[in-house]
């Protein structure tokens, strides 16, 4: 399965915005761990929330 993201890169859930910016920890198969600043690490299954990627934040960048 193809992904639009790769470990590191930030998103967001589309329908949990509350949970704030969250980095892309694994992607195994159709399950992704996302670190969010504030729900913490959320198990996220790929096939049945679509993730927006975003830009770092500032001061992220490499």
């Amino acid at each position: 399965m193809l992904h639009a993201f790769s470990p590191g890169d930030y998103v967001r859930h589309p329908q949990a915005e509350d949970w704030g910016i969250g980095q892309v920890q694994t992607i195994i198969g159709h399950r992704v761990t996302v670190n969010f600043e504030h729900a913490g690490k959320q198990l996220i299954h790929a096939d049945v929330v679509t993730l927006e990627r975003i830009d770092p934040p500032r001061g992220e960048r490499p």
